[in-house]
């Protein structure tokens, strides 16, 4: 608590800076907007049960065989998550780097604790750190493009580029796809929903060795590519099971936060991963932002685990 008590002496400390008598505090926009509106005590129910009611009659009445009519917005998704007990970042104040560890000892010491990890060694003798480039993937993509009628479950996240498809995106100039520094900075990501092409992938890349006892996707399930600059913006994954990224070029910051009911228990993190190094999250319970650092291109490819 800690962390509050400061945060309430800084505001009040604010207060006492600008000289504002306590009798005009009354009358300030702040604390007006504090009051009740009765019309509004009459309204917001309404509102809220509009929000709330609105998705389960959707539920019960869509056939879930079908793709969704409107994706649930990120405002209602965060407002029906989970809560989460705190025990996942309390007392968390670096994320480690390790190597030559047993699966077993990963298994204890970090997924079993949902603590973040980096693995130096996880990644350093795959040839896809070689072989993966820009001019690989145009490759690959029109190699197994999938027609437009089978890739409804397909995802492509365009990040804060102008691109509204995976084929946009591989259709830029040899210039902007090396991050000149004159062209616009990108960074797109993708899910691989095609098991041929998974197979495909898979020569290239080995099951992290620290994983080796536990189960894992068939088909790669993600990749992200992008130049320096900007990757993704914080936000928590909807996702079943934690995940491994490989940094297989470039170098990327992560930026972690604990969950909102956690932040003042649980502290931020950032972790630099380095070509080669894999890093291992609960993406879908530890906030994250990414960051492409200068230098070369990054890719990074990555599989949920169970």
């Amino acid at each position: 608590m800690n962390k509050a008590k400061e945060e309430f002496k800084e505001i009040l400390s604010k207060l006492e800076r600008s000289n504002i008598p306590f009798s005009q505090l009354n009358k300030s926009t702040v604390i007006k907007n504090f009051k009740f509106n009765h019309h509004k005590l009459v309204l917001q129910p309404l509102m809220f049960g509009c929000v709330f009611l609105l998705p389960y009659f959707l539920m019960m009445n869509l056939n879930f065989s079908e793709n969704c009519i409107i994706d649930m917005p990120d405002a209602i998704r965060k407002i029906l998550r989970q809560p989460e007990y705190c025990e996942i970042c309390v007392d968390v104040y670096k994320v480690d780097k390790i190597s030559s560890i047993s699966p077993t000892e990963f298994l204890e010491n970090y997924v079993k604790k949902v603590h973040p990890v980096v693995v130096t060694d996880g990644a350093v003798n795959w040839s896809a750190r070689s072989i993966f480039n820009f001019k690989f993937f145009k490759e690959y993509f029109h190699k197994f493009e999938i027609k437009k009628h089978s890739d409804k479950n397909c995802q492509f996240f365009p990040y804060h580029t102008e691109f509204r498809s995976l084929r946009e995106a591989f259709n830029v100039s040899e210039s902007r796809a090396l991050s000149n520094e004159k062209e616009k900075p990108w960074y797109i990501g993708w899910n691989n929903c095609n098991d041929e092409a998974g197979r495909y992938l898979r020569q290239f890349y080995e099951r992290p060795y620290f994983l080796s006892n536990l189960t894992e996707s068939l088909a790669l399930s993600w990749i992200f590519m992008g130049g320096p600059g900007p990757g993704a913006h914080m936000h928590v994954d909807n996702v079943h099971y934690p995940s491994w990224q490989a940094q297989l070029r470039g170098r990327k910051l992560w930026k972690l936060a604990p969950p909102p009911e956690c932040h003042y228990y649980c502290n931020n993190l950032e972790i630099i991963v380095e070509p080669g190094e894999i890093i291992v999250l609960e993406t879908n319970r530890w906030y994250h932002q990414t960051i492409i650092l200068p230098g070369d291109i990054s890719i990074t490819i990555g599989s949920e685990f169970d």
